[in-house]
């Protein structure tokens, strides 16, 4: 990774907003490296006063300090909403159908709701601030589904798509932020573990395979993982033909 690298990425930014006509980005602000890394990249594209951050705890959140030091750091705007009575009116509103069904509501349902909660929030600043919503996804998070669908796996637009995490935290000291953000152990801030915990393997181990096609002693499990992560890859699935036949006329 060369500085030129994270140059190309914060002018495709600023073309991006430019063209958009947007007044600036929103960032939800987690804590953790990505969304750092993107605020950055976003700050330096248009400006820190055209960055605004959202931190959405739900309820407690063990990262709240690091978000909150973030945007100082980066000198942007910044609010902080707790979105845990929307979580819970959620989960109180389901919870009838799901008991009739027999069944309790499941861990991934919980953990589910709060990313497409926080989504809902950025986009409505985003709307009302006329601008667009940063997605701090990576390529090693995308490659074996470790997002939510529609929550935080969706965005306007997505500066770190096409890096590893490894190559994220290139980034990240290229543009000279700090290591003890840049190198924190990696956790979703959901399940109360680490992303690696989670997974069952260890991110230099998904990015060298990534990267180089080194096998490892957890290739199948990042194999099970990324085929059970298409549908979040390929997003919304279209019945092509009858699609082609509407707009082509050919009906």
């Amino acid at each position: 990774m060369k500085k030129s690298d994270v140059d190309k990425i914060i002018n495709w930014i600023k073309n991006y907003v430019n063209d958009a006509k947007a007044n600036g980005v929103v960032v939800g602000i987690s804590g953790g490296k990505d969304s750092l890394i993107v605020a950055k990249l976003c700050v330096e594209a248009v400006g820190a006063k055209n960055v605004y951050g959202v931190i959405l705890p739900n309820g407690n959140m063990n990262d709240l300090e690091d978000a909150i030091k973030i945007c100082k750091i980066l000198d942007i705007q910044h609010t902080t909403i707790n979105i845990k009575p929307l979580y819970d009116s959620i989960l109180h509103n389901i919870q009838p159908f799901i008991k009739e069904k027999k069944q309790e509501i499941s861990s991934n349902t919980k953990i589910n709701i709060a990313p497409r909660l926080r989504m809902t929030f950025l986009y409505a600043f985003a709307g009302e601030l006329n601008c667009l919503v940063a997605n701090t996804s990576n390529l090693s998070e995308t490659m074996v589904g470790y997002s939510t669908k529609w929550g935080d796996n969706v965005g306007d637009f997505s500066p770190l798509a096409n890096y590893t995490k490894s190559e994220v935290c290139e980034i990240g000291m290229l543009l000279d932020l700090p290591k003890y953000l840049i190198y924190k152990t990696p956790n979703d801030g959901l399940s109360g573990v680490s992303d690696e915990e989670k997974l069952g393997f260890t991110y230099e181990q998904l990015d060298n395979y990534i990267r180089y096609g080194k096998t490892n002693k957890n290739i199948n499990l990042i194999m099970k993982n990324h085929n059970l992560a298409l549908h979040k890859i390929h997003g919304v699935v279209k019945y092509e033909n009858n699609l082609r036949n509407y707009f082509y006329g050919e009906r």
